[in-house]
């Protein structure tokens, strides 16, 4: 009997969430509410989801299916391969984290997910693409802890649609250690990440970035808020961004061969006048065209 993968066990259990549809534009539209567990059985792996959307706007007829996500997956710590009929394409986990790229016949969207573990939660997105085209982004939190579960529910309802926002007023940093994970996606060690911020103005942030340990790096960028959008306006990085509630996603050109993609969820944003002071990130990195390395982890504030 096959063994299941080292990801097939760090995600077992059932994970309940209520995710936040948002349109391209990053417009809350409503809720899916999910239960979803990956089962390994008798050597064959499949995934269930059961749920439901409330709202959608526009989308809702888009996203609302007749029945419950069933599909099988070939278990595998390299390439998960998703074999229909809900869900077509693959995913590579980078340990903690998993890019999983795939197309769902109901939904008639090309899908990104990207599931971050930190203990009993995932950190989950999914983008969806109408060919190159941006049509919506679901994500929000997960928890496998039965205990919590009600009050789970009713947080990510009240938290959901708030918008990403980093410290208007108040200087500081982000800042923790980050898994490194090279495109084999071999471990690679330890990096240290801060991320310092210093307010120019309401809508405008100098950010200064540090990595150290496993990946050395250091870079300077003027921020530029827009609503939902964001600007990274040089000296040392140029790039924009695009946030769906509390996550932001950006994509950053540096001054040499080297960009970067990533997600930065704020995890404990809540309604209200303060942004949070946990933030997941995950950085996807490249040199020139070619995925180089992943670096995913936990960033805590502290003021300055």
């Amino acid at each position: 009997m096959t063994e299941p993968s080292e990801w097939q066990r760090r995600i077992e259990g059932e994970w309940v969430g209520r995710p936040s549809l948002f349109d391209a534009t990053g417009t809350w539209q409503g809720y899916e509410d999910i239960r979803r567990s990956s089962v390994h059985e008798d050597g064959v792996t499949t995934y269930y989801m059961d749920g439901g959307l409330e709202g959608g706007g526009p989308m809702a007829g888009r996203f609302r299916l007749g029945a419950p996500f069933a599909f099988g997956v070939v278990d595998s710590d390299a390439s998960r391969i998703y074999t229909g009929p809900d869900f077509y394409g693959t995913g590579q986990p980078y340990g903690t984290f998993v890019d999983a790229h795939y197309y769902g016949p109901g939904w008639q969207v090309d899908l990104n997910t990207w599931n971050q573990v930190i203990g009993d939660t995932q950190v989950y997105s999914s983008m969806l693409y109408q060919g190159p085209a941006v049509v919506g982004c679901f994500n929000g939190l997960y928890t496998r802890d039965p205990a919590r579960t009600a009050d789970w529910l009713a947080a990510e309802t009240r938290n959901g649609p708030v918008p990403y926002i980093l410290p208007t007023k108040t200087g500081g940093a982000f800042a923790g250690d980050c898994e490194l994970f090279g495109a084999d996606q071999k471990p690679a060690g330890t990096v240290e990440v801060r991320v310092e911020l210093e307010p120019l103005d309401l809508l405008r942030t100098r950010r200064r970035v540090t990595w150290s340990g496993a990946l050395e790096r250091e870079y300077a960028a003027d921020v530029r808020r827009d609503g939902c959008r964001s600007f990274y306006e040089g000296p040392d990085a140029w790039g924009n961004a695009q946030a769906f509630g509390r996550a932001d996603y950006p994509s950053v050109h540096f001054a040499d061969v080297w960009k970067l993609k990533g997600r930065e969820f704020m995890l404990d944003a809540t309604p209200g006048m303060g942004s949070g002071t946990e933030l997941a990130v995950v950085y996807e990195l490249f040199e020139g065209g070619t995925l180089a390395a992943v670096m995913h982890g936990v960033l805590t504030w502290s003021s300055s």
